[in-house]
């Protein structure tokens, strides 16, 4: 649609609102409704959004000492600009338009702890060298018959799933709720979210939906506009879903795998598939699955960002352990599909449900650029069997504290996702493991209430 389209839209709709949503460091949308009148005096030019979504963590607490923002500076309001590319209409709200927006600083600058912004600048820097990012990303979560209400009343512990039992891929399990089952596939693509599957996944209650591919960043738009478009249809039909990386140590974690390829600049030719190669990889890409090897350990914090990451990445568990890469193999850390030339690209297996999609996928291309601009060579060979038992490469960090640390440190990190960022970031990752240290927890009451 025209800018002129969206605007009369917006105008003759009954509802004389819009809805405007911006994500903060966690992924998580943070967004208001905005009149009629006000939205087109701000449509194409900037809005004030309090800066405190970069000065809080998910549930609001401030942090401590960090630079963007915090009490020293008043928490004043930043410059949001609002992407009318972004504009949809909520199904399950009479089509009440939306838009996402970005910040930029008081020079009119990509405001650099901007999640998007850091996706767009690193999309951009893909482009400049000749390169089209196609990106997607699918999800596994878990749906509990809960309330809100009814969750916090039992602690969050016992909560009863959608569904019983150990049932991935069952024909049965998405007839049991097929409301719910067939709103997702409708609203979401309603919602231009569209999706190429949807299915049960292994675990109670749980499901996986993979998003279909596009250009950057709107394969980010839509991978952090479907987790809370799944909350909120969940919320439709007496559901609560989450996107915990880890529910429980019994049960499988729930991933967020990214799929990327690099293109022509016209989306002609995949630039990730030779026919020639005997696993049907360019050197481009060859490049790029050794770029990332190299920088995961740098940039972990990026795609396991939560305490709970750190639950799902242990042996045995669909998650991967080491630093390895291999053909259509779920143990490692780097799959290659590499089957077709319109198919082939690589899904990086060690992002979770948790993290932010506008991190993740900004952190996997820069990582992959890095490896094309330095020519770093696949030395390793692929991983044939059991991905959790190969050290060759070395293992990933173990905990969330170890990851940040290393991040903060990393010159690597520094140069392709930005000093500033960096700094903010891992900032931000040290309160939450500080935060954690705190909390006195169900493990601690069982192991030593009685017997110490």
């Amino acid at each position: 649609m025209s800018v002129k389209e969206i605007l009369d839209y917006v105008k003759s709709h009954p509802s004389g609102k819009v809805k405007i949503a911006f994500t903060d460091i966690d992924g998580v949308l943070r967004g208001k409704y905005m009149s009629v009148d006000k939205f087109l005096s701000v449509a194409e030019s900037t809005t004030g959004f309090c800066d405190v979504i970069f000065g809080w963590d998910m549930g609001d607490h401030a942090y401590e000492k960090i630079q963007y923002t915090g009490w020293h500076t008043g928490y004043p309001d930043a410059a949001g600009k609002l992407d009318l590319a972004t504009f949809r209409k909520i199904p399950w709200e009479d089509g009440v338009a939306f838009f996402l927006g970005d910040f930029v600083d008081q020079n009119n600058q990509p405001c650099d702890v901007c999640p998007r912004q850091l996706l767009k600048k690193i999309a951009n820097d893909a482009l400049n060298a000749g390169y089209k990012p196609v990106f997607s990303q699918e999800f596994e979560w878990y749906n509990f018959s809960e309330t809100p209400e009814s969750a916090q009343q039992k602690l969050y512990r016992n909560l009863t799933p959608l569904t019983p039992g150990m049932f991935g891929y069952s024909i049965l399990r998405s007839s049991l709720k097929n409301p719910f089952f067939s709103d997702l596939f409708e609203l979401l693509k309603n919602f231009s979210i569209p999706l190429e599957g949807l299915h049960t996944e292994t675990g109670p209650g749980t499901y996986e939906a993979a998003i279909v591919y596009s250009d950057l960043p709107e394969a980010a738009d839509r991978a952090v506009l479907f987790k809370t478009a799944v909350k909120e249809i969940a919320y439709r039909h007496g559901v609560i879903a989450t996107f915990m990386a880890k529910i429980n140590e019994q049960l499988p974690g729930c991933g967020g795998h990214v799929h990327q390829s690099l293109w022509d600049k016209n989306g002609s030719k995949n630039l990730f598939y030779e026919e020639k190669d005997e696993q049907h990889m360019s050197e481009l890409m060859k490049n790029y699955v050794a770029g990332q090897l190299h920088c995961l350990p740098h940039i972990l914090p990026m795609f396991a960002p939560t305490i709970n990451s750190y639950k799902r990445l242990v042996e045995g568990a669909w998650a991967p352990t080491t630093l390895t890469w291999g053909i259509d193999n779920r143990t490692t850390a780097l799959r290659v599909l590499s089957g077709g030339s319109k198919s082939c690209r690589l899904e990086t297996r060690v992002i979770g449900a948790d993290a932010n999609p506008y991190l993740a996928m900004a952190a996997s291309l820069a990582a992959g650029l890095y490896g094309i601009k330095n020519k770093l060579k696949l030395n390793q060979p692929p991983t044939s069997g059991n991905g959790y038992t190969d050290f060759s490469n070395g293992v990933l960090p173990t905990t969330l504290l170890d990851a940040t640390n290393m991040m903060k440190k990393s010159s690597i990190a520094k140069e392709i996702l930005g000093e500033n960022f960096v700094k903010h970031f891992t900032d931000t990752r040290e309160w939450e493991w500080k935060q954690h240290l705190k909390a006195v927890t169900d493990w601690e009451y069982k192991r030593y209430f009685e017997i110490i």
